[in-house]
């Protein structure tokens, strides 16, 4: 049989040089990421272990100290913190670096970068007890540690404080039927676009007071955390005397509609929703649950409240899943459908799988309300018993509390909603457990 000889095409000048240099480059070893040795922990009074004072609670920033956790070379010995920057993020800039697009030793520019507004210092940043879960200095690092920057030290912000406008579709339409004003402050156009400032949190755990909020001892939360993490953060056992963990988990937005001095001001009324993620629902609108109907009923009633003179609050938590995660939930989903999805078996569905029917914990979610300087919410736009129990246990009254109205409620999601109202939640309908076995939901088409 003969063999098709092959087709030679020479190559131009230019397209020889490339390979050539191709050839030349790949036998040239790539420069290391880092040319120190590996340091895989650390211990207190260890050799050049000289962390930066750090007193949680102290009256002022100065007296506090910087949260440092970075371990550039220049901060790796006066680190007072464990963890990472950025939260879940902490991941993507560490595949920058691996794959050469961010040099390990990057240090950002903060100039232009300060809020848009300056929040005043609340009674509640200082002290032990009611913030523990984000560093109330946050926002202005650069201006109460820029000795610390000037000296080189890797030294970051984990507060943002910014100015949008916000445009929700279902808001369009009620701007459009006559349903919501047009009063150019809040809502600034026939288009439906809501005015705000909004404030993004990455957490910082004081690890004492997660402890206690809890109810348990550190050196548990330490171990738990630990072993959970598969080992990867190894200071949180070796190091005791670091007592500020930043974990690499989903932050906060929260969205202020009205004047924002306003939130810590008594004397104006606030309507307030807490909601965790919902990605299915808050964006791809999923109508199994009632997240995204209750998230736009929170906006359109914080709005309202900041046209009546008062202010507004959406905060946002990123706890996919009650903090069990998309992938749990999709495979209670299964389950759901795959067993006829029944009000009465709503919960021991996601128990079967996961071990427990809920992960949010709320008892953290209070401190970005005293970072505020809330002192009372006159409507929670909410029926979680969960969150309800966690403001009030914190200190903060609740005067009223506003169910999702019936009409919001997509027929798929009685399931859910009826579930939980005989757990716990809030709600001016009567549902029992005998009528929990006649509410199901839709098969899959």
């Amino acid at each position: 049989m003969a063999m098709q000889s092959e087709v030679y095409a020479p190559k131009s000048a230019t397209e020889v040089k490339k390979a050539a240099n191709a050839a030349e480059e790949s036998q040239v070893p790539k420069k290391a990421l880092y040319d120190r040795p590996v340091i895989l922990t650390s211990y207190p009074g260890q050799n050049r272990v000289d962390p930066f004072p750090l007193k949680w609670g102290a009256p002022s920033a100065e007296e506090r100290g910087p949260v440092t956790v970075a371990r550039s070379i220049e901060t790796l010995p006066h680190r007072n913190a464990i963890g990472a920057h950025g939260g879940s993020y902490c991941v993507y800039n560490a595949l920058a670096i691996a794959g050469g697009f961010l040099p390990a030793e990057h240090k950002p520019d903060f100039t232009l970068t300060e809020p848009v507004f300056e929040f005043p210092e609340q009674e509640s940043w200082h002290g032990v007890e009611k913030i523990v879960a984000m560093d109330p200095y946050g926002h202005e690092v650069p201006r109460l540690f820029k000795n610390y920057l000037d000296k080189g030290y890797d030294v970051r912000p984990t507060i943002a404080i910014t100015k949008a406008h916000l445009q929700v579709t279902e808001i369009m339409n009620d701007v459009k039927a006559g349903e919501l004003e047009i009063d150019g402050k809040v809502v600034l156009n026939e288009n439906g676009d809501i005015a705000i400032t909004k404030v993004a949190v990455d957490p910082v755990w004081y690890l004492p007071g997660v402890a206690k909020r809890f109810g348990v001892d550190e050196g548990s939360l330490r171990r738990a955390l630990f072993e959970q993490m598969g080992g990867a953060y190894p200071e949180l056992i070796t190091r005791p005397d670091m007592k500020v963990f930043l974990p690499p988990i989903g932050g906060l937005t929260a969205y202020i509609f009205g004047p924002p001095e306003r939130l810590s001001d008594p004397k104006y009324s606030l309507a307030l929703r807490v909601h965790d993620e919902c990605n299915g629902s808050d964006v791809f609108q999923s109508d199994i649950c009632t997240c995204r109907p209750y998230l736009v009923f929170g906006i359109e009633e914080a709005a309202k409240e900041a046209q009546k003179g008062g202010v507004g609050l959406v905060v946002y938590f990123r706890k996919e899943g009650r903090a069990l995660g998309e992938v749990v939930k999709y495979l209670v989903y299964n389950k759901r459908k795959r067993t006829g999805d029944s009000a009465e078996n709503y919960f021991l569905r996601t128990e079967e799988l996961a071990g427990v029917r809920d992960m949010r914990f709320q008892a953290l979610m209070p401190d970005i309300l005293h970072w505020f300087g809330i002192k009372k919410i006159d409507r929670m736009l909410s029926m979680s018993n969960m969150k309800y129990d966690a403001i009030v246990e914190q200190g903060i009254p609740i005067l009223n509390r506003i169910p999702i109205p019936d009409r919001l409620i997509p027929p798929d999601s009685r399931v859910e909603i009826d579930a939980k109202i005989v757990s716990g939640y809030f709600s001016e309908k009567q549902v029992t457990v005998d009528d929990l076995a006649c509410v199901h939901g839709r098969n899959w088409e």
